[in-house]
C-alpha cells in the first residue's frame, strides 16, 4: 500500500483510481476499511465509485487532524490530473 505510514495516522487524505481511469480524492482514520467499503464492503461507498468499481488505492498521505486532513483534500482537488498523477507518482 502507498505510504504505509498514513495506515497509523490519525486521519489520512487517500487517492484511488477507479476501473474507468479516473481519480477519486477523500479522507478517512482507515483507509484499508475504507478501500473495502468503496469496493463493495457495505452501504458506506461513496456514490461516484459505484459504478466505477473495481478501485485501487494509490496515494495516502497522513494529516494531524481532521481539519488538516479535510484542507488537503480540497487542496488536491483542486489540482489538474497531470498534478494529481505526478503527486501519486511520487509517493
Amino acid at each position: 500500500m502507498p505510504q504505509e505510514s498514513a495506515r497509523t495516522a490519525g486521519w489520512c487524505v487517500y487517492i484511488l483510481r477507479c476501473a474507468d481511469g479516473s481519480l477519486y480524492t477523500g479522507i478517512t482514520t482507515d483507509p484499508v476499511r475504507r478501500l473495502a467499503e468503496h469496493n463493495g464492503g457495505g452501504a458506506r461507498g461513496a456514490r461516484y465509485t459505484r459504478s466505477r468499481r473495481p478501485v485501487e488505492l494509490v496515494y495516502a498521505e497522513p494529516a494531524p487532524s481532521r481539519d488538516a486532513a479535510a484542507r488537503r483534500e480540497a487542496a488536491i482537488k483542486r489540482l489538474d490530473r497531470a498534478r494529481k498523477l505526478a503527486l501519486c507518482a511520487a509517493s
